[in-house]
């Protein structure tokens, strides 16, 4: 196919919500719509300190928040412009619940797409939040036609810093005290990687 059609397509494609998304499944985990069986695991973590403490909400988390952003979830599909979609993280084998991906395409250029995670406390440190990340790069940039992925965190997340720079995240900022949260000036750093670098790195 000529560069240009391909480009044409890839654009395309981009702008249109994955309505027929069911799963994305590594040797371990699964990246699946969320449930409203999900809903007392997905309070519990979120309700953790330690879980919220680099996040936008407060713990404890309210159950009742919790129902309507699964019901959203249920009502949404991944890759709408402008939209935030959480992909619940399960394990393949029990099916349990241990975290969640998010990702928003640019309302305005849906080739460009922001992520982030949270993993529960208790599932934390065994890479599940690593092999989870290159797998929902892998469906953004190659079924999905993304060309540039970005995220950011604070500096003091370390283990989230592992994350990102183990999946070949570039950091290309530091932004001094750019966001006000839980009463306090906080820094972000801004990680990106591209298509051809993803796509030069990944088999």
């Amino acid at each position: 196919m000529p560069t240009a059609k391909r480009g044409r397509r890839q654009r395309s494609e981009a702008m249109m919500p994955d309505e027929g998304f069911t799963d994305l499944v590594t040797a371990r985990l699964r990246l699946r719509r969320f449930q409203l069986g999900d809903l007392d695991a997905f309070v519990a973590y979120r309700s953790s300190a330690e879980v919220a403490r680099y996040q936008s909400w407060d713990a404890p988390y309210p159950r009742a928040g919790g129902e309507q952003l699964i019901r959203e979830m249920t009502a949404q599909s991944p890759d709408t412009a402008g939209e935030w979609f959480q992909f619940a993280l399960v394990l393949r084998v029990t099916g349990e619940l241990i975290g969640d991906y998010a990702a928003r395409p640019g309302a305005d250029d849906p080739l460009q797409t922001e992520i982030g995670f949270t993993i529960a406390p208790a599932h934390q440190g065994r890479g599940y939040a690593t092999e989870a990340g290159y797998r929902l790069l892998d469906y953004l940039f190659r079924a999905r036609g993304k060309h540039r992925v970005t995220a950011s965190c604070d500096p003091r997340n370390v283990a989230s810093i592992g994350v990102l720079e183990h999946l070949g995240m570039r950091r290309e900022g530091h932004l001094r005290e750019s966001t006000w949260a839980k009463a306090e000036w906080t820094d972000d750093l801004l990680y990106a990687v591209l298509d051809r670098e993803w796509l030069s790195a990944s088999p």
